[in-house]
């Protein structure tokens, strides 16, 4: 899963400078920030410093 989600990300990130268009750039920034976090997320579950089970 963290292979897609960095694949992800550095598709983005390439998008990110190509692209003139400045709503255009809101949005891929807006992506290119829920790819990284959910990146974060899954590398802190895969070295277990968070528990991704709910707490009930």
């Amino acid at each position: 899963m963290t292979i897609a989600l960095e694949i992800q990300v550095e598709e983005l990130r390439l998008e990110l400078k190509n692209v003139c268009d400045t709503a255009e750039r809101r949005q891929i920034e807006g992506e290119l920030e829920l790819a990284l976090a959910d990146l974060a997320v899954a590398l802190a579950e895969q070295d277990g410093a968070i528990d991704a089970k709910p707490p009930f």
